[in-house]
């Protein structure tokens, strides 16, 4: 493969810092120097990055390519490579393609036949398990949850039975209802959520899903949010703990819905959980 301007040609992911600048690979440094063209999610960020690494942009093409215009801009990129260039992208922070929009390009320069290389670095995946102390050895990324609540609700009850560490993101307005929700759905689960990582206020907290949900009731979080949750083990089934399951299932759902997640999450008969949310509701 043919080289220009110091970096082989092709499509070279670059996984760029979550917060702190200093957390970059000195070859993500050297593609970012490198290469004929530069694409980003967010092109400030990308231009500041460089800018406290001292890295000139020079003459070279700084191409934004993010949800919004990627049809415009994916023709440009590809007609790149096709001719032999070396073109490195960037998102926002983190890593590329793991939940982000260079997912596009980067299937279509497979397609093509054209080499796609990867400058690993920080992932705000990666480091959330790093500090929030739930087991590593297995984990399910699911990125985004649905905005909606049913449409989360139905999401969470898919992923009920992944036998590992569950990590998604979370936009910081809708973190006390995803808690709620996933406290209802999945149970008395430990839980963390990790808030600003490699930042002047990174925060972690631990708890139980309902704690959490607690805790962010009241507060206002701001900045980059991942919520991990623990695997499902080996569930309570005495009545405290199935009541306990019921009356949080209660706060936003109906009779009928609660019962069916507790039965499901627990073990026991629909009816029997039926029967004891009446009693609940009717005891106010």
């Amino acid at each position: 493969m043919a080289e220009i301007g110091g970096i082989e040609a092709g499509l070279h992911l670059v996984a760029v810092p979550i917060g702190t600048a200093r957390d970059i690979t000195l070859r993500a440094l050297d593609v970012l120097a490198g290469a004929d063209m530069l694409a980003a999610e967010d092109t400030r960020s990308l231009r500041r990055l460089m800018d406290i690494h001292g890295i000139a942009l020079g003459d070279r093409p700084l191409i934004p390519y993010h949800d919004h215009n990627g049809p415009q801009a994916l023709p440009r990129l590809m007609g790149a490579l096709r001719a032999g260039k070396s073109v490195a992208y960037a998102s926002e922070a983190g890593t590329p393609l793991i939940a982000d929009p260079g997912f596009r390009l980067g299937v279509d320069a497979r397609t093509e036949g054209i080499a796609v290389r990867a400058a690993p670095g920080a992932s705000a995946v990666l480091a959330a398990l790093c500090v929030a102390g739930l087991p590593t050895d297995r984990f399910f990324f699911n990125g985004f949850l649905p905005p909606k609540s049913a449409a989360r609700k139905s999401a969470l009850r898919d992923l009920a039975a992944v036998p590992g560490t569950l990590v998604f993101y979370e936009s910081p307005k809708r973190l006390a209802a995803m808690l709620r929700d996933a406290a209802e759905v999945l149970g008395p689960r430990e839980a963390a959520v990790c808030r600003e990582l490699t930042k002047r206020f990174e925060e972690v907290q631990r708890g139980t899903l309902a704690e959490l949900a607690d805790v962010y009731q009241n507060d206002d979080p701001k900045g980059e949010i991942v919520v991990l949750i623990d695997r499902p083990g080996a569930v309570e089934t005495d009545d405290a703990t199935i009541e306990a399951a019921l009356r949080i299932a209660l706060k936003d759902g109906s009779l009928k819905s609660a019962a069916k997640d507790v039965s499901e999450n627990f073990g026991i008969a629909r009816n029997i959980a039926y029967q004891m949310a009446l009693r609940i509701r009717d005891e106010g």
